[in-house]
This record gives C-alpha cells, structure tokens and sequence, in this order.
C-alpha cells in the first residue's frame, strides 16, 4: 500500500483503468496513511473519510461498467482550506473563520467531483494565504518533506505535504504571489500556477481578487495537466511526442537572477539550463528592463486589494492572527485608491511591453525560488528575518503573477529547488508539453 500512495495521479488513473486497482482500495490506502502519519494533524486540517469513501465506491461501480468520466476518475486528492466543501469547515488557516461551514462546493471542487476525483479532505495552509514561507503557529504548520525544521513554502503548504508525504495522490491550491509553486518547489514537487480567470474562483476564499490562481501540486506535469483541465470541466491536452529539441528558450536576467538568487538554487538551475541545452533546446539569454519596473507596484496591487478584502475583520478580530501575517495586511491600508489605480494601468502597459518581447519564445526560464528553505524556528524568533525571507522567497514568482502568466515548476535533483518555465496567458496546454518534455531531462541532468 506504500507503494500505491506514491503513484503518480495519471498511474493510479491507469490501473483504474486497467481493473488493477480498485478505487475504493486507493482511497482506503490514503485515508489508512493518513490516519498513520505522526504529522497528519499538522497536514490536514480536517479529513472527510464518509465523502471519500463514497466517491470511491461510485468510481468504482463506474470503473466495473466502463463508464469512468475521466482518466483521474477513482482518484484520491486534498483540496487547500480555502476551497468551500459542502458542510465541512473552510477556514483558510485562520482562527477569525473558526467554523465557517459553507453549504456547497467550490466550482473548481464541484467540476473535479462530476471527473470523478475523490476528496481526501482539508490541509492547513499559511494564514488567508498571505506569506510564502508556510508557517502558521494559529492552525498548523505542515512539515518540509527534506527536513521538517525547515519551512514548507506557502502558502498552499500542506497541499505539498500531502503529496511529497504520500497523503495525496495530489494536491489542490492556489497561487496569488506563489503560494502553488514555492511549496512544490522546497519539497520536491511540480506545481502549475494557471492564467488568472481560466480556472473559476468561486466558492474559493479569496486574498487578491486580481491575481488569485488556483493550481495543482503533484508529482508529475501529465498531473498537472489533467488536474487542471478537470477543475476547468475541460478534455486534457495530448502531451504524446512532446520534445525540447529545437524548443526556443530564453533565460531572463533581469530580477531573477539577481545578486539576491542564491548559491545552491543558481548552481541547480544553470545545471537544468545546460541539460535543456545539450537535448537541442535554443537558449538565449534575454534582458527585460519592464520586468524590474513591474516589481515595486507589489504593495499598491497585493497589499492593496489583500487590505480592501480583509481589512475590516482584522481591525475587529486581528489579535488572534500570526502578527508578521496581520502586519503584512495592515500595510495595505496606506494605499489609496489613486496608487492602486495607476498601478494596474502601469502594469498593463508592461504586459503589453513583456508580451512583444517574448512572443517568439516557448517558454522563459528562472529558477523558480531564489533561496532556500530557511529554518522555521529561526523565522519565529526574528520576525525582521521572516518579513525578509518571505518577500526574497515570492520574488521570482510573483513576476508570473504580476504578468499575468502561465508558470510551470520542475524540481531539479538538489533538494528544494526548482526551474521555472514561464508561458504565455492561457498557455497552458502549449506550457504543460514543454514542461513534460523538459522535466525528465532536468532530473536525468
């Protein structure tokens, strides 16, 4: 059964498929590893056994009459809590929604239902979403699946423990800054952040309306592929005869690969640059001056509509928050309307200028977090060393959400890091081929 909870999402789909594997035996693997973990309270927030157990069963009566919806039909995963489930607490890791009970699913959770998807439940996750380290002393703080003294990333943290742990066949979070790929980055994972607006966000408790993202973490990019297109209601992409050989790709200087970018995630990702090269990839190393005037507009958008969202119940309930979390919210009552609005006029214009730039492109390459995990006991007792690690942390990430982009994570054979391959707006089908050609070549080096 050990075995079985490591599969790959698409595997466990295909031994469905092949009348191997019963999907009520997988969910009764996931939900026996769960209940055996000694880190489980600190992954999930809450699971749903009777749900799981029923959908399985109806998979499974679909599998015997040939009727699966979906390859992922049968297929047990976690959902991040703040994904609405019907009569099961959504809380987004914060004690000020102690028992929010919603009375219906998630779109994204309903369309993944009607594929056949089996929920797990629940995990814990950074506090209403707002920090890329992971930590959150108020609900749980999952552990890094190389070492549990270090941070997991956020802030979809526990969707990553789920499934590097083998709690999760995969993992359902969401990216506004990062918070799909830094946690798939530190522990091992390939995580998809999706074009702002294709997947549905309602039912989905929100951080920024402008950029939130949902997204899966898992073990492989066909995962990605046909998580996300379940979630959209949507036929997954032929990722079949996908190559990197004559793949144009262009390396950006500018931010991400700055003085900040670190010894260990720099070396591992010039490492996966030359393995793209020696397998026919073209790359080219580019300059993009509008990326580096994109990134000091972060406070007007993020903190900006994160403070419009959540700045009245902080002012009435904010004592029992996680305080570097609260302080991060309260400095987006300081932007004014004016800021926030010439802000997205400036960003729109760097799109437009970013989108010229790299039209001929396949793809474009950062590494995907700049440092890695720091000590989570380090980050609690120096908060100036968390509010410094958190924004170095979502740096490289946050230009795809400011940019409004498609972003891919690999992992690469160091621990905890990660190449990123940053495609088009809704490019995801086109990002997901590159990215599963690209990935065996990356860990083969």
């Amino acid at each position: 059964m050990t075995e079985l909870t490591f599969l790959s999402a698409a595997e466990t789909g295909r031994r469905i498929e092949s009348g191997a594997l019963d999907p009520r035996d997988a969910a009764e693997a996931y939900l026996s590893a769960i209940e055996a973990h000694p880190a489980r309270d600190s992954i999930y927030a809450r699971t749903t056994p009777e749900r799981a157990r029923a959908e399985a069963a109806a998979a499974a009566a679909r599998a015997k009459a040939g009727l699966r919806r979906s390859p992922l039909d049968g297929v047990p995963i976690s959902w991040k809590d703040l994904f609405d489930s019907a009569g099961v607490a959504t809380e987004a890791g914060s004690a000020m929604l102690k028992g929010r009970a919603p009375a219906q699913d998630a779109r994204v959770l309903a369309n993944a239902t009607r594929q056949g998807l089996v929920c797990l439940g629940k995990t814990h996750m950074t506090e209403l979403a707002f920090s890329g380290l992971g930590l959150n002393p108020v609900t749980g703080t999952p552990p890094n699946v190389f070492d549990p003294a270090l941070a997991p990333g956020g802030s979809s943290s526990g969707a990553a423990a789920s499934t590097a742990l083998g709690l999760a066949a995969a993992g359902i979070g969401s990216d506004t800054g990062g918070s799909v790929r830094v946690p798939a980055c530190w522990n091992g994972l390939v995580g998809l952040k999706t074009t702002h607006g294709w997947l549905p966000d309602e039912g989905v408790v929100l951080l920024c309306e402008g950029f939130d993202t949902i997204g899966p973490l898992c073990r492989s990019v066909e995962d990605a592929s046909l998580l996300a297109s379940a979630m959209a209601g949507e036929r997954a992409p032929d990722l079949g005869g996908a190559t990197v050989s004559g793949a144009r790709l262009a390396v950006l200087e500018t931010v991400a690969l700055g003085e900040e970018c670190r010894d260990a995630p720099r070396a591992a990702f010039e490492a996966a640059v030359a393995a793209l090269a020696r397998a026919g990839a073209q790359i080219e190393r580019i300059e993009a001056p509008e990326v580096a005037a994109a990134m000091p507009l972060s406070p007007a958008l993020f903190t900006g509509e994160a403070w419009a969202e959540w700045g009245a119940m902080i002012e009435e309930r904010g004592d029992v928050m996680f305080a570097p979390v609260r302080e991060r919210f309260r400095s987006g009552a300081a932007i004014s309307a004016a800021d926030y609005l010439r802000a997205w006029r400036k960003l729109k214009a760097i799109r437009a200028e970013w989108a010229a730039r790299v039209a001929a492109y396949d793809a474009v390459l950062i590494p995907s977090c700049p440092i890695l995990p720091p000590e989570a006991a380090k980050l609690l007792a120096d908060l100036d060393f968390f509010a410094a690690e958190n924004l170095l942390t979502l740096r490289n990430t946050r230009i795809g959400n400011l940019l409004g982009l498609s972003a891919l994570t690999l992992p690469t054979p160091t621990p905890s890091t990660g190449i990123m391959l940053m495609g088009k707006p809704f490019g995801e089908a086109a990002l997901c081929r590159i990215g599963a050609a690209a990935a065996p070549v990356v860990l083969e080096g």
